[in-house]
């Protein structure tokens, strides 16, 4: 099947052929229809599985540009927001619409001039909530609903926010939910909001014979060391290293960019601006990983990832899988590395229930054992450059690159 198949406007196959986009993946080939025809969809899909089209295309094709809202689209992070907006502007390339990017932790004035005359929302709920109290920000001709990464959104607080934001959108509208994971909250969201919503559910796919799991048994304090020795054994392309904090997530990258390895962090706390920053230098290849959190990695499109390190194991399979599902695409090879200190087995116990997951343990080699530094670290303002505690600038090199663990 191919998109001429699912009856989509011709100028929106023109785009995203332009794009690269040959087939329909799953979720595209169940939504699409759906979503013309008028139903609600519930859509259970992980990152990576497309979805962004699975909406946007059938959305673009029932809207003009009016310059007034017709479509919000509510997501949980930052980026995320900046993904969904980015691709609603490349598929409408041939049938222009304007979209409008409404996020915190940047000024709001440029936000309140562009809703004037946008036809597309897509924000986090926080700062959609301050433009209603503001009063400017019009739902009232909003026809299309989209509530992407809905467990997320549960998990960082913001039901309350989503269910205020609710009471300002017109009743009689498409709504369109997509879940990584489906919780009882979920549902009652759906059962609540949606009208006979059809549900569309795809699993996580991944090619035994071309991502490689396995597991290393490990000293806490050896944790760190081991890290560096494999990073530099394996010689990634591009790696995503998981924790599960914030803190933890500034201490490894820290480190590692004191050992030479050309690491940046990526989480909930930094500033709008120096997350933008991270995301531009890992488009340009200017690092060779991220280490992050799963919910600010959750929506990142990153390319070419071989190498995913579980520095930190997560709660449950279906968050290892979300994790893992980030490389090995596009018949390429891949790589998860699991790092089991005596804190991680419960974890990796909840993982391991998944029955078809194929994780294999490996004799732990020898490594230097290097010093683990509590570096401070603190947010910087914008236009400020961000320093250690040993007193090191660790950006005073900007826009050149450090040396590589290759």
């Amino acid at each position: 099947m191919d998109f001429k198949e699912l009856g989509l406007d011709p100028q929106l196959i023109k785009a995203i052929e332009e794009m690269g986009y040959k087939e329909p993946t799953e979720i595209q080939k169940e939504t699409i229809p759906l979503i013309k025809s008028g139903r609600d969809v519930f859509g259970q899909s992980c990152t990576g599985s497309g979805k962004t089209a699975a909406f946007g295309l059938p959305i673009l094709e029932k809207i003009s540009h009016q310059g007034k809202i017709q479509v919000l689209a509510l997501v949980p992070t930052r980026e995320l927001c900046e993904q969904v907006a980015s691709e609603f502007i490349k598929f409408s390339k041939y049938k222009p619409v304007k979209v409008t990017t409404v996020y915190g932790g940047v000024a709001i004035g440029p936000q309140i001039r562009n809703l004037c005359d946008s036809d597309i929302v897509v924000g986090t709920p926080g700062r959609i909530l301050d433009h209603l109290s503001r009063r400017t920000l019009d739902l009232r001709n909003v026809s299309f609903l989209v509530l992407d990464e809905a467990d997320k959104m549960l998990e960082m607080g913001f039901i309350d926010d989503v269910e205020d934001i609710l009471r300002h959108v017109p009743k009689q509208r498409q709504t369109l939910l997509f879940s990584a994971t489906i919780s009882s909250e979920i549902v009652h969201i759906a059962q609540k909001h949606m009208i006979n919503p059809q549900k569309v559910e795809t699993k996580i796919y991944f090619d035994k014979s071309k991502l490689k799991q396995i597991y290393y048994n490990v000293l806490g304090g050896d944790k760190f060391s081991l890290l560096v020795h494999l990073l530099k054994k394996e010689n990634p392309k591009m790696a995503i290293i998981f924790c599960a904090t914030r803190r933890r997530v500034d201490l490894v990258a820290g480190n590692l960019r004191k050992q030479g390895i050309n690491v940046l962090p990526i989480h909930g706390g930094l500033t709008q601006a120096r997350r933008t920053q991270i995301m531009e230098s890992v488009k340009a290849h200017k690092v060779d990983g991220l280490v992050a959190t799963d919910v600010a990695a959750r929506g990142i499109d990153i390319k070419n990832v071989t190498h995913i390190f579980n520095y930190d194991l997560p709660k449950t399979s279906k968050e290892y899988l979300h994790r893992i599902g980030r490389t090995a695409r596009a018949d390429e090879t891949g790589m998860a590395i699991s790092l089991l200190s005596r804190e991680d087995h419960e974890n990796f116990r909840h993982v391991m229930m998944d029955r078809e997951l194929e994780i294999e343990p490996n004799e732990r080699p020898q490594f230097q054992k290097l010093q683990f530094e509590a570096i401070r670290t603190e947010q910087p303002r914008f236009g400020q450059r961000r320093f250690s505690s040993h007193g090191q600038n660790t950006e005073q090199r900007r826009g050149q690159r450090t040396r590589h663990w290759r």
